[in-house]
């Protein structure tokens, strides 16, 4: 039998996962923008604090031939964009150098 004594939930469903500056970790999201007709930007949030987001974002300018810039999001903390659908790219990328399991 499962007790039903460790199945409460938290106040917030979130908040075992964040730490002390209030992001979520542990998780790594990387997201598709629609800009103007066929034009995209793929963005890249939850890479973790130790990694230097500049070196990151500049190999991958010139791995994959496309533009990228590091943005301050007042909800997300920083966060990577890059020009065009690199979805597979950094997928690849991030398994490969940050160690992150991939789940989908």
């Amino acid at each position: 039998f499962m007790s039903i004594t460790n199945l409460n939930k938290p106040k917030d469903a979130f908040e075992q996962l964040e730490d002390e500056e209030g992001t979520k970790q542990g998780f790594c999201h990387i997201r598709i923008q629609q800009r103007t007709g066929r034009k995209t930007i793929t963005t890249v949030q939850g890479i973790a604090p130790e990694y230097d987001l500049k070196k990151i974002c500049r190999y991958l300018k010139k791995e994959y031939n496309c533009n990228g810039t590091i943005v301050e999001h007042p909800e997300y903390g920083e966060v990577l964009q890059l020009t065009g659908d690199q979805r597979q790219q950094v997928r690849i990328f991030s398994n490969n150098v940050f160690l992150v399991r991939a789940i989908n």
